[in-house]
């Protein structure tokens, strides 16, 4: 038996690959894409380490060509939904008696193989199957999937040496159990490294799960399962069910075996499945360990004193990277009248030289949107601007889903600082201007405070130290990752650990070790050497 204690070396963030032209990655990306865009795979449901087809199946499509099918998929049905609970149930022992360290291998040999062996496929499928550019997929995956799984066998290393206090006579030991049954994961499409920690970070503490990825990203998804199978992740341990949400959460959300839900994605759909939660208390064996992230309405907010460029740069890279489908996408900005015409003219002269189209022309800085129904919902957004005599929309505005879901970036300004697009999330390539006169910084740092339900990210721009502090002290709560002279996207592992409150979720920081203690049942065992043998107390005494 090993009875070594063993400590991971603190790792070092994955380096990002640059993609240039005449770099050695570019032409194995190209490969790769190539590759993958001659092929139409078959996607099964994974249970218990078996491939299930169920007949019941949809079609997976390039974003930015929607008439190219890369894909078929199978979905779970009520019966597979149930079978996977099984396997996870019945994983659950073992797995969770592995010693730590053999899990942590594990995830080591996962994070390996996709740095060398899978590194351009796994970017390729994110380019081809989310419509992502070389840079925006190998930030999401491999490289933040990589940092997760490796800062995640770390982590638990540093929580199960977190060990209490021993008085003389006794010894006190803390043993971080896994829950009490199984973790139901359900993943976004925008980050497949999300898609990853939801249901690695649980099984890195011992956990099992049931895994419903994204329809949109299910190409990315079912890559990462099979690796997950070759790196030598037990039968049972993660359970693969593409299928309809409401089908697999409502089976889900009825098992008794139910003892965790790690999400990602809309805060409707968080807000019902934890009701349909709360409304089965009863059923459970322990209450559900419920962490989710959610939605956002991320601002950047600017002070007189900042520099012009460096904000107008923020916002064009942190609203229209990725086509703002990022949780943390700037989508409203307050800025000062006296700056408002320089960066109105710098963000101009950005928007003339962005192109857009498809990911695989390295050119474009802006790809497609994911799929019809956001497309749909974004330009109901910009339609409704263009109709409003409370905004204009000063660039952008069109968008064409012939081909594929292209919407321009667009940038709308309003007089109104409650106007809709203000208030709510887009999820979109859209941000909204309010103008705010100098003199009313405070007041509007104020407003930004209220307007929104959400609380994820937030940027201030300002070279005023004690502008900064004021933006700190009235944004307290805004947002839960704050950002000073910088965009309020790209939170990276281990450095800023991801998550907000209000309606931006529970705030758990996916890339740290507080999400990790999440997912432990932590046990407090004491010993005492030699035990009393009388029951009275000194007070008793005459």
């Amino acid at each position: 038996m090993n009875n070594s204690i063993y400590r991971f070396h603190k790792p070092e963030n994955e380096p990002v690959k640059s993609y240039a032209p005449g770099t050695p990655e570019r032409a194995q990306l190209k490969e790769a894409i190539k590759k993958l865009s001659n092929e139409v795979w078959d996607i099964p449901l994974i249970i218990g380490g078996k491939e299930v087809r169920t007949g019941n199946t949809g079609k997976v499509v390039m974003p930015h060509d929607h008439r190219h099918v890369i894909a078929t998929y199978h979905k779970a049905g009520e019966k597979e939904v149930q079978q996977a609970i099984d396997a996870a149930t019945k994983a659950h022992k073992e797995w969770s008696e592995l010693p730590w360290t053999e899990r942590a291998s594990v995830m080591m040999r996962i994070a390996e193989l996709f740095s060398t062996k899978y590194r351009y496929l796994l970017n390729a499928s994110l380019m081809l199957g989310q419509s992502k550019s070389p840079f925006q997929a190998e930030i999401d995956a491999p490289c933040e999937l990589i940092d997760f799984l490796r800062f995640s066998a770390f982590y638990a290393g540093q929580l199960y040496a977190d060990q209490p206090y021993s008085a003389k006579g006794i010894l006190n030991r803390l043993e971080y159990r896994a829950l009490e049954g199984f973790v139901f994961t359900l993943s976004p499409f925008n980050f497949t490294s999300i898609a990853g920690n939801l249901s690695m970070g649980p099984a890195m503490m011992g956990n099992t799960a049931v895994w419903k990825p994204s329809t949109t990203a299910i190409h990315s998804n079912y890559l990462l399962m099979k690796v997950y199978q070759e790196a030598g992740l037990p039968d049972g341990v993660v359970n693969f069910i593409p299928g309809q949400g409401s089908v697999i959460g409502k089976v889900v959300t009825a098992s008794p075996a139910l003892a965790g839900f790690h999400f990602t994605g809309s805060t409707a759909t968080f807000n019902t499945l934890w009701r349909q939660i709360g409304t089965n208390l009863e059923t459970y064996r322990s209450y559900p360990k419920i962490v989710g992230e959610t939605g956002g309405k991320n601002f950047i907010f600017v002070h007189p004193s900042s520099p012009t460029l460096e904000v107008s740069t923020s916002i064009v890279r942190g609203a229209f990277e990725y086509q703002g489908q990022k949780c943390s996408a700037g989508s409203r900005a307050y800025i000062p009248r006296s700056l408002w015409k320089q960066i109105h003219d710098e963000v101009g002269d950005m928007l003339k030289e962005i192109k857009m189209g498809n990911p695989q022309d390295f050119s474009n800085f802006v790809n497609a949107v994911i799929d019809e129904a956001s497309f749909d919902n974004i330009m109901s957004y910009i339609d409704y601007a263009k109709q409003s005599s409370e905004a204009e929309i000063i660039f952008g505005g069109k968008g064409d889903k012939s081909t594929g879901y292209f919407i321009e970036p667009t940038v709308i300004l309003t007089t109104d600082p409650q106007f809709k697009t203000m208030r709510e999330e887009i999820f979109g390539p859209v941000i909204t201007v309010y103008v705010y006169e100098d003199a009313d910084y405070e007041a509007t740092l104020r407003l930004c405070d209220g307007t929104s339900l959400y609380g994820l990210t937030g940027s201030i721009f300002a070279r005023d130290r004690f502008a900064v502090q004021k933006a700190l002290d009235i944004l307290r709560y805004s947002a839960g990752n704050f950002y000073i002279n910088d965009k309020p996207t790209g939170a990276v592992i281990a450095q800023q650990p991801f998550g907000g409150s209000r309606a931006s979720g529970t705030n758990d920081k996916a890339g740290g070790p507080l999400n990790l203690v999440r997912w432990t049942n932590p046990r407090t065992i004491k010993e005492t050497f030699v035990p009393p043998t009388h029951y009275g107390y000194p007070f008793l005494a005459e």
